[in-house]
């Protein structure tokens, strides 16, 4: 049976009953109103950030370029001359006067692309050593269409920073902004050339400051963001919303070859450094205080009565070095440098590695729970140590990434007096991978030969061809032989 309710059940007059239905109309209208006035404010918002987006690409776009390189290189294994075989010398003897000793090597000629960005009116320009370090010719395309062929002035391979130049004048130039003031949550542009599409606009966040141990370069402190960056963005601007260049777009995560959200870039503030170096020396000189370092774990800071693990460890003090002329010790921990507070391994090397030779400086360190300060008088880092700090390569047949030891990482690992090259990454789907390999492992031979560097392994590979690579390597499970296959 159907209920049917009497207003004056409840005890409201029909009049009144009225004016509240009426209420309830004028307050659900209202709602709607600033429903769709929360609408019309939020569309507002996007157009308006749409436009900032826009305003930035006009007016950086014609200050970023479009590099292509090329270099010759051989081809493969030089030809032996069938005359030289051991088949021909038994049954023919020696070649005969004027025979070819060997075939002419062949040589094919490879092309790169990049990106980069004009900062001064007459041409230079900045990008990234892994787009022109090796280049035997440089080619420049301005957003107008104008071409020029440019010269390498300088390139610095321990932070992939590298500077060229185009012979021109009055070029639009990008500013540059101040990578220390950035915060994680900023709006950042990337601006570039992807897979040669020029002049490509990417919009992200600023994910991550002060990212280290990456294996990308030696001395790093990216900026980590998730503004689509792929090949061919190298060198590009990373821009804040103001139009100012706050990094240099250097490398991505990716397990495919393209972007899956996490790209890395140079702080400008950083590349501003050795751009003034490079400009003004051709090279780079390096601050060195002669101290080997670690980073301060938790169990570390309590075993040397420290309430937090703030700051840098001592391990070691050469001898003859600034550290030790300024009376620092092993198992002093490092808490500031020049009143700032130091925190961590790579952002102290960093500091100091930037510093420029002669500078007085100011170390303060905690010995015995007591805080003392040392005047350090920096010297400039040793040739041999420059040397040595050599960028990771990548070798794809393989799939590792190795680096040059260094004294640090031997300290790091335990490899007293050794030579070779450590692994800094292996990718899982690799044939490295399924043998063992893991990052801190020790290659010191392939094919039997010593190795003391990236180079030397990096030829070692290529002489080896798609044979089974023999390696002698050593980690914490001793020393052993290992014939790893290569990528086809």
């Amino acid at each position: 049976m159907k209920k049917v309710y009497s207003l004056q059940r409840y005890h409201v007059h029909p009049v009144q009953f009225l004016g509240i239905l009426f209420i309830s109309l004028v307050l659900l209208c209202a709602g709607m109103t600033g429903t769709a006035h929360a609408q019309e404010e939020a569309l507002k918002n996007l157009k308006e950030t749409g436009k900032a987006f826009a305003s930035v690409a006009r007016g950086a776009s014609p200050s970023v370029v479009f590099i292509k390189v090329e270099k010759t290189v051989e081809a493969g294994p030089s030809m032996r001359s069938p005359f030289n075989d051991e088949f021909f010398r038994r049954f023919f003897g020696q070649p005969m006067p004027g025979q070819p000793q060997e075939m002419p090597q062949q040589k094919r000629m490879i092309q790169g692309q990049g990106s980069g960005f004009i900062i001064s009116p007459d041409g230079y320009i900045l990008t990234n050593n892994h787009v022109v370090g090796e280049a035997d010719k440089v080619l420049v395309k301005l957003l107008d269409g104008r071409e020029f062929e440019a010269k390498t002035i300088g390139t610095d391979p321990p932070t992939d920073v590298a500077v060229i130049k185009i012979e021109a004048k009055n070029l639009p130039v990008l500013p540059l902004g101040d990578s220390d003031r950035l915060e994680v949550g900023e709006w950042v542009l990337a601006l570039g050339n992807p897979f040669g599409l020029s002049h490509t606009l990417t919009a992200g966040i600023v994910s991550a400051l002060g990212r280290s141990s990456v294996g990308i370069s030696d001395y790093e402190d990216y900026i980590q963001t998730d503004a689509a960056i792929n090949p061919g963005n190298s060198g590009g601007p990373l821009i804040d919303l103001e139009g100012k260049v706050v990094g240099i777009n250097t490398a991505i995560y990716s397990r495919s070859g393209g972007y899956m959200g996490i790209g890395f870039a140079i702080p400008i503030n950083m590349a501003q450094n050795i751009y003034n170096q490079l400009i003004e020396h051709g090279s780079v000189t390096r601050g060195y205080l002669g101290i080997t370092i670690q980073d301060l774990t938790p169990e570390l800071a309590r075993s040397f009565g420290l309430a937090d693990a703030t700051g840098v460890l001592i391990a070691q003090v050469m001898p003859d070095t600034p550290a030790e002329k300024a009376g620092l010790k092993q198992g002093d921990v490092i808490v500031k440098f020049n009143g700032e507070p130091v925190e961590g391994f790579a952002p102290f090397r960093n500091k100091v590695a930037l510093t420029q030779p002669g500078t007085k400086v100011e170390i303060t360190v905690i010995r015995d729970g007591k805080e003392k300060t040392f005047a350090v008088t920096i010297e400039k880092l040793p040739a041999e140590e420059q040397a040595a700090a050599s960028p990771p390569d990548t070798l794809d047949k393989l799939g590792l990434t190795v680096t040059t030891l260094t004294k640090e990482l031997a300290d790091q690992y335990g490899y007293t007096d050794e030579k070779g090259v450590v692994v800094t990454q292996v990718d899982p789907d690799s044939a490295a991978a399924r043998a063992g390999f893991k990052p801190g492992v020790l290659i010191t031979e392939a094919n039997r030969k010593a190795i003391a560097n990236i180079k030397d392994f990096k030829q070692a590979v290529e002489e080896n061809g798609d044979k089974p690579l023999l390696l002698f390597i050593k980690d914490s499970r001793g020393a052993r032989y290992v014939a790893l296959d290569v990528k086809e």
